[in-house]
């Protein structure tokens, strides 16, 4: 596959019309429709269904997107380090982070850095630990801030010194809410909702200990 044709790919899967998106590329309709089908060809699958004003993505297009995604993103951050690359230093940091209170420790690295190296830009991508470790893995960012417990073994790390705290939840009426912490004891009889993350189920089974639902 072409990152060409992937660029036209994304364009009438975002824009959910051929003529839309054929406009937004500076191309003629009927040459997209040929790329598209051609493309289908090539992987064997139908990746659109096709409406009367609109198209969409079939289960197997949804994939090829997400993948396709990656590729173009990858493909144009190397682009720009390749065509930036002089005397100075300069480039794109890319951080992959959740919403952690550590981030402000990370935006203080960032002045700092900024102070020294100005040509450099920073890319700070927020998710759960899956989406960060994912791009971590496919190279698409430089650096990741993770949460205890994580599997570390692969990557170099420091820990930073700064304390996260669990909070739960609750409506405004729940009478816990007027406390200053919540104990295990205080969750007994409540329905909880866990974190999918199973070593974070883990770590909270062991907190609750014998109150463990």
């Amino acid at each position: 596959m072409e990152l060409r044709i992937l660029r036209y790919f994304l364009a009438v899967a975002r824009e959910e019309n051929i003529t839309k998106a054929a406009e937004l590329l500076h191309i003629t309709q009927p040459t997209l429709s040929r790329q598209l089908a051609q493309l289908e060809e090539d992987v064997g699958v139908t990746l659109f269904s096709r409406g009367a004003r609109k198209v969409t993505l079939t289960d197997e297009g949804m994939l090829l997107r997400r993948r396709a995604e990656e590729i173009v993103d990858l493909a144009d951050k190397t682009e720009k380090e390749l065509t930036e690359r002089d005397e100075l230093i300069n480039g794109v940091v890319s951080v992959g982070c959740g919403e952690l209170a550590s981030v402000q420790v990370i935006a203080e690295m960032f002045r700092a850095f900024k102070e020294k190296y100005p040509a450099v830009t920073y890319e700070l991508y927020a998710g759960n630990a899956d989406y960060t470790n994912e791009r971590i893995e496919k190279g698409l960012s430089d650096i990741a801030l993770f949460l205890e417990p994580v599997d570390i073994d692969r990557y170099d790390f420091i820990r930073l010194g700064v304390k996260e705290r669990w909070a739960v939840l609750l409506p405004a009426e729940d009478p816990l809410v007027q406390k200053g912490f919540v104990t295990a004891a205080d969750l007994v009889g409540k329905e909880l909702l866990f974190p999918a993350r199973l070593k974070v189920q883990n770590e909270l089974v062991s907190w609750f200990g014998d109150y463990f639902p």
